[in-house]
């Protein structure tokens, strides 16, 4: 009965090489499921997800507005902008 085992089946080396190649296969098969899964959540506009073209679209004042409340702008420079945005002089 062992020399059969050992002859005619599958030994321990065996074994192993197929569940390794197994794993690997199904690993490969999870990971491209997640890949194409994150590829296709990203296209939503998800707050990660590349920039669009919606600043294109953006009212001029707003993205002045805003430099402003974040400090990037100093009082002069803000009043400069906004006249030359709304078409007034100072």
């Amino acid at each position: 009965m062992m020399g059969w085992y050992n002859n005619g089946g599958m030994d321990t080396g065996n074994w192993i090489a197929m569940i390794l190649m197994m794993s690997l296969f199904w690993g490969a098969v999870i990971f491209a499921g997640i890949m194409i899964f994150r590829g296709t959540t990203n296209s939503r506009g998800d707050r990660n997800s590349a920039p669009t073209n919606q600043t294109a679209h953006r009212d001029p004042m707003d993205i002045l507005n805003e430099r402003f409340a974040r400090g990037e702008l100093e009082n002069e420079e803000y009043e400069a902008r906004k006249a030359v945005l709304l078409g007034t002089k100072r």
